[in-house]
């Protein structure tokens, strides 16, 4: 598995204004956009491309377009949409799909409720947007549904990440031959006794939708 954390001052300063208690819904749904953004940026350098020509106004010239299949983006409900804007606005001709996933706080293992997938991800390169990192639980088995349906690589896309989170999926996905990627703006420190990520953001869907 890959980890590449991108260390770029403009994802510090976004995801400091994000980290911060004071910063209101409104104000952190913009710029979890705009990181995710910058974070996809980083996600899609080895997006599949195929070489085509084009005429410009003046002569040919040899450029590139995005392959078939089209890429697959998938957020995690409820939080993952709010990284949805800021994914396809790079990569508006992704096709997307839905996964309701959810953490037992008891157990802190994930449950499944809503797939709204294609059956079949052959030959698909697959981007999973899940703001954060924690236990890894829900994104290790969100990253197994898709390789189950045939999915070629999986890219995931998280605002902060935890070490006990990245090694849960070194974990589950080591000797696989599965390739697997994070991107994330920050390795944090630990996990709290609850789960949460510290120094962390707190809870994202909560900051981004309000408390329901």
């Amino acid at each position: 598995m890959e980890t590449h954390v991108v260390d770029h001052p403009l994802v510090a300063h976004k995801l400091t204004v994000l980290r911060d208690v004071r910063t209101d819904s409104p104000t952190f749904r913009r710029l979890a956009d705009e990181l995710v953004t910058l974070l996809a940026y980083e996600a899609t350098r080895d997006v599949r491309i195929t070489d085509v020509t084009v005429e410009t106004p003046l002569a040919t010239a040899r450029g590139v377009r995005l392959a078939r299949p089209a890429p697959l983006v998938v957020p995690i409900l409820r939080a993952g949409l709010g990284m949805l804007d800021g994914m396809t606005r790079l990569l508006p001709t992704a096709e997307v799909g839905f996964l309701g996933m959810i953490r037992d706080e008891g157990t802190l293992t994930a449950q499944t409720y809503a797939t709204r997938l294609p059956e079949d991800l052959s030959g698909r390169q697959c981007y999973v947007l899940d703001p954060m990192l924690a236990t890894g639980g829900t994104l290790a088995a969100a990253i197994q549904l898709l390789f189950d349906r045939g999915a070629q690589d999986v890219t995931a896309l998280c605002l902060l990440a935890a070490p006990e989170g990245l090694a849960h999926l070194d974990k589950t996905f080591a000797g696989t031959g599965k390739p697997v990627r994070v991107v994330t703006a920050a390795l944090d420190s630990h996990l709290n006794e609850q789960g949460f990520i510290v120094p962390g953001l707190g809870d994202a869907g909560d900051r981004l939708y309000g408390v329901v």
